[in-house]
Formats: structure tokens, C-alpha cells, sequence
């Protein structure tokens, strides 16, 4: 049984996982993305028909790609950016649930002037560049995949990110740096520099990462008011789509629409929508508005054919409460966990909890003297059921803090004393 690591308030996945998240590509060898440009060909209009008619039979749902990671396996063949979901060909955007659902309820868009338009501090868009360009970095990852019989192997990845403080912490997006074994930040120069996955959210997207070299940050970026957001706004994207060779690139457009509800990988996100060219790669980065100040974080696209224009960034606003938890270390307790529910508790004759399914070596939990097979029925003195409630806990306290543990044992209840640490 898989349970879940305690290594996180955020982190729920299950102990074993490994997601690479890979883009599927379509396979083109019908031809299908062939474009006939030559409108009186009665034979080219005809086979043109026939596809067309062809990629209305299939298909059942909408596609947004996590526009994060450039992915090439060592010695192996390149791969491209994390999928979140993948729109079929066969059907067209007209189709799916997404554009149903967006065409019924326009509530959320705003017509009206846009509140900088009239401002005399709004920027061109090369002032806004210089102003932020230097605070836009890449995230380089390399993290490691199972390939059953093949073994292992060594996936390299880049996603954007931003600087936040003079000490050196990085704003980026979780899928950039999710499953990552070593981290590197790329400055606007160039330059490489050592760091490290400080604390991330996942349902939120959003993860801190702080530059671990002795370096003097080339700036940080001053973050905005998303909530005062109106469609029409111009915007600024600034990252590293398709890698290194085209990093920091800058994108332009406008906010085509706010507060849009997408559900990407059962996670319910509410995104800014844009018409900013964002590709695989500029996860992470910035979208900037005409002060020159970050007011979301670029996450995804949808996919589809015949789609363009249309990414997704994360309003700043929603991440600024997180930051002060996000910058705080990643407490472990090292444990793999299932939680017992009454249903469970009633049949097997024991307490509601979280049953331990495994122990890390060396781990602060070993220490505190918890087996395979307890069921923890308090944390820091108070009742859970649940391993978000032990998260959630956890995150209140801070290295070396020691906290009581109650366990059920072979029928008898215990308390234990568990010194959290990084």
C-alpha cells in the first residue's frame, strides 16, 4: 500500500510516484496538420473535406498544457514540455466542455476602460522589459524517471521563475520543479548558480526555490495588484520558452479575460487568461503589466489544433498570502501514511488515524521511536484523522521544534516525542 510522505504541508502524492509529465504528441503520419493553400484545387478542397469530416467523430475533452518543462532523457531521445491534459485532434475547441461553459457565463469579463490605460506611469514595453528582465530566471531540474527494464534514466528539464527577495529566492510554478534531484538557476546573463526546492504548494502550482551560490541578485521583481485587473490591459510575458537558446524572451498582449475556472489535473485553479504568447518552457515566469509589476505566473495553454492565443497565469494575489509559509524549509517527519477511516476503524477494531505503512532510516520519525504498522491518533496534542490535518500542523512549527506524537500499538496507546528538522 502506498501511503504519503510528511515531507510537506502541501505535499500529498503518494510515497512511489514519479510523474514526468511529458507533452503527448500527436502522431501526424495521417497528415492531418497539412494546410491547403490553394483554394480553386478541387482535389486538395475535397481531401481537405474529408479530414475535416473525419476529426468530427471523436474526441470527449478540452486540453491545457503545463507550459514547464523541456524534458530530454541522457543519451536518449528529446522530449518536450509536462502535459496536463492533451485535446484529440478529432475534436474541434467548438466541441468541448471548456468552450461551452466559457461561451455561458461571461460575468467574469470586464469591458470597461482599463485602469491604467489613462495612467501617466504605464510603461512601453521595452521600460518594462529593462525594469524586469533582470529579475527572470530559468529553473533547470534534473530528476530521474523509471524505465522498468531500462532502468533508470536522467531527465533534464528548464521552466522560468522570478526573482522575489535580495536573498535569493525564486518564485516558479510546482510542476516546473516537481520530482527534481538537483536544481540550477540560470540569471539573465547566462550565468548558472546552485539551488535548492525550499517548499512548494501543489494544488496551487506554485513553488519557492532559493539560489544557494554566495551571489549579489541582479534585481527582483516588484509584484502587482491582480485583483485590480480588467480585460484589454496590455501585458507582458518574460521567460525561456523551448529552452536555454531563447532565454528570456518577451511576448506581448493583453488580458483577454479574468477569473476563468479550469480544472487541470483535479486541481481547480482560478487563472488570468491571455492572448501572450506563452510556450512549453515559460512556466514559471512573470506576466507583467504596464507598471512593470508581476501580476500572474505562467502556467498553460490549451493545446488544441486550430487553437491560438489562448495561456493561463496564476494571479499573483493568490500567492502573496502563501509566500511567508513557501519561503519557510520543508519539515520532515519521513513516513509513508494511509489514513484510517471510521469505516476501516470499525471493521479492524482500532482508532481512527493514519496508519504508518513505512519509516525512512535515519529519519526524525525512526528517532522518535514510531514503527510500521502504529496509527497516529494526535499530533502536537490534537486529534487527526486525516495526513493534511498532520500537515497543516506541521507547518505552524519551525527546524527542531518537539512535538508529542500519540500512537496506537498492539492494542495500547503510546506518546512519543518527534523533533521536526529539515
Amino acid at each position: 500500500m502506498d501511503g504519503n510522505y510528511f515531507n510537506n504541508e502541501n505535499n500529498n502524492e503518494s510515497m512511489n510516484s514519479y510523474n514526468p509529465n511529458f507533452i503527448m504528441i500527436p502522431d501526424n503520419k495521417d497528415s492531418e496538420n497539412q494546410h491547403y493553400s490553394c483554394a480553386n484545387d478541387e482535389n486538395n478542397e475535397n481531401r481537405f473535406k474529408e479530414k475535416k469530416a473525419k476529426k468530427k467523430k471523436g474526441g470527449s475533452m478540452a486540453s491545457y498544457v503545463a507550459v514547464g518543462l523541456i524534458c530530454s532523457m541522457l543519451g536518449g531521445a528529446i522530449g518536450t514540455a509536462g502535459v496536463l491534459y492533451v485535446l484529440p485532434k478529432s475534436q474541434s475547441f467548438e466541441q468541448t466542455a471548456l468552450y461551452k461553459s466559457l461561451a455561458k457565463d461571461n460575468k467574469n469579463i470586464s469591458y470597461g476602460p482599463t485602469s491604467l490605460a489613462m495612467e501617466k506611469e504605464a510603461l512601453t514595453a521595452s521600460e518594462i522589459v529593462k525594469k524586469v528582465a533582470p529579475a527572470v530566471v530559468g529553473v533547470s531540474t534534473k530528476s530521474k524517471a523509471d524505465y522498468g527494464l531500462f532502468g533508470q534514466k536522467v531527465q533534464e528539464g528548464i521552466g522560468s521563475g522570478f526573482i522575489i527577495n535580495q536573498e535569493g529566492y525564486v518564485l516558479t510554478n510546482y510542476h516546473v520543479v516537481n520530482g527534481a534531484t538537483q536544481v540550477k538557476v540560470i540569471l539573465n546573463d547566462g550565468k548558472e548558480v546552485s539551488a535548492k526546492v525550499v517548499n512548494y504548494d501543489v494544488q496551487a502550482d506554485v513553488a519557492v526555490v532559493k539560489i544557494t551560490d554566495n551571489i549579489k541578485v541582479p534585481a527582483v521583481a516588484e509584484l502587482g495588484d491582480s485583483d485590480s485587473l480588467q480585460a484589454g490591459e496590455s501585458v507582458v510575458a518574460i521567460g525561456n520558452p523551448l529552452g536555454k537558446e531563447f532565454l528570456g524572451s518577451v511576448t506581448e498582449g493583453i488580458v483577454s479575460a479574468i477569473n476563468r475556472d479550469i480544472d487541470i489535473q483535479g486541481k481547480k485553479l482560478n487563472l488570468i487568461q491571455t492572448d501572450a504568447a506563452i510556450n512549453p518552457g515559460n512556466s514559471g515566469g512573470p506576466l507583467v503589466n504596464s507598471r512593470g509589476q508581476v501580476i500572474g505566473i505562467n502556467t498553460a495553454k490549451i493545446g488544441a489544433e486550430g487553437v491560438e492565443g489562448i495561456g493561463f497565469a496564476i494571479p499573483i494575489n493568490g500567492v502573496k498570502g502563501k509566500l511567508e509559509a513557501l519561503s519557510k524549509p520543508i519539515l520532515k517527519v519521513g513516513i509513508a501514511a494511509r489514513e484510517v477511516t471510521e469505516a476501516i476503524a470499525k471493521e479492524n477494531g482500532v482508532p481512527v488515524g493514519v496508519y504508518i505503512v513505512e519509516v525512512q532510516e535515519f529519519s526524525a520519525a525512526e528517532k522518535a521511536g514510531i514503527r510500521t504498522g502504529d496509527i497516529i491518533t494526535k499530533f502536537d496534542g490534537k486529534n487527526v484523522k486525516t495526513v493534511g490535518e498532520i500537515n497543516q500542523i506541521k507547518s505552524k512549527h519551525k527546524s527542531g521544534d518537539v512535538v508529542k506524537v500519540e500512537i496506537y500499538r498492539d492494542g495500547k496507546t503510546k506518546v512519543l516525542d518527534l523533533k521536526l528538522s529539515e
